[in-house]
């Protein structure tokens, strides 16, 4: 029996349009909104982000991403046997968006199913099909994050809008005889739901409730910094290691002042952190998987380095992974 898995290939997807701030201050002003470049670059390092057309899905942003990630891996749909894609915003109730990926892949047969844990939805995700891919129940999995939270932003809420885009990233994470993934660490606490939600649902037809995204954001400030840096002490005594054997940190791409706290707790230096908020905002479970295929892309992450991943959202839920790209 295979004993690990490992990462063979990632991709990502954003949607061709583009706000800049400047384009999203503007269209804010028309809804008498009031806010600014400086304002949301200072308190996120946010400076552009991407809204999905209509009829657009997340279920069309993540085919784009595994069709990527499977050409980097030298795989084909037809060697899938797990789908699972994390997301907040799936195309429908049901089924889930991973069925309806698994349909447009032309994939059919292999296990296929959503992950929700918001921000952290990735590494659930990544998690879940490590577990599954060590005990046999897979041998070829996509793992993806996918999102389009731009229809349930309120515009209204100068302090949330300016914060989200959508996207979605992917990863091929295949069985392997040598470790890949050195160790996971996921956790939640459910007492703190009504600090970052969208409280609303379907009755009757329509929507009951407020299904807009509300946050309290300095409340979540404080305790990402602090799970964040738990986790990923935790996922490093796991595997053995300890800070300086972390060649890059890849986070949650939700906020700069986040990453760049979580940064200084584990006394790494900024220039060992992907950074790419600035040019999609927080997408929420994509975030990691785009960040890291563009790091991948771009040559910064190399093959043989050891990378740590961590996101936190809303839940609230938080974990990190350790691995061996």
């Amino acid at each position: 029996m295979t004993h690990y898995s490992r990462i063979t290939g990632t991709g990502s997807f954003l949607p061709p349009r583009r706000l800049s701030n400047a384009d999203l201050v503007a269209q804010l002003a028309g809804q008498g909104v009031e806010s600014s470049d400086d304002w949301i670059v200072e308190r996120t390092g946010i400076r552009a982000r991407h809204f999905a057309d209509p009829g657009v899905f997340s279920s069309d942003l993540a085919l784009q991403a595994c069709r990527k990630a499977l050409e980097a891996a030298g795989r084909s749909a037809s060697d899938v046997d797990l789908i699972i894609v994390a997301t907040s915003t799936p195309d429908m109730v049901f089924p889930s968006t991973a069925c309806i990926l698994q349909s447009k892949l032309g994939a059919p047969g292999g296990a296929a199913f959503d992950v929700q844990a918001v921000c952290s939805g990735f590494i659930y995700a990544l998690t879940v099909a490590d577990a599954m891919i060590r005990t046999g129940g897979a041998r070829c999995a996509l793992v993806v994050g996918a999102e389009i939270f731009s229809r349930i932003l309120d515009f209204q809420d100068r302090t949330t809008c300016v914060l989200f885009g959508d996207g979605a990233g992917a990863v091929v994470l295949e069985a392997s005889e040598t470790p890949g993934i050195l160790a996971t660490d996921i956790h939640a606490d459910g007492r703190h739901v009504d600090l970052l939600c969208v409280p609303g649902h379907v009755n009757g037809g329509v929507a009951s409730g407020k299904p807009l995204l509300q946050m309290d954001g300095q409340a979540v400030f404080k305790l990402a910094v602090g799970v964040l840096e738990e986790c990923a002490r935790s996922v490093l005594a796991k595997a053995g290691k300890t800070e300086v054997d972390i060649d890059w940190l890849v986070p949650h791409q939700a906020n700069i002042r986040i990453m760049q706290s979580t940064a200084r707790k584990l006394k790494l230096p900024m220039e060992k952190v992907v950074v790419s908020v600035d040019q999609h905002g927080n997408t929420s479970a994509a975030s990691i998987p785009l960040a890291l295929d563009g790091a991948v892309r771009s040559g910064q992450i190399q093959p043989g380095q050891t990378v740590l991943l961590e996101g936190v959202g809303g839940g609230f839920a938080w974990g990190a992974v350790l691995l061996t790209m």
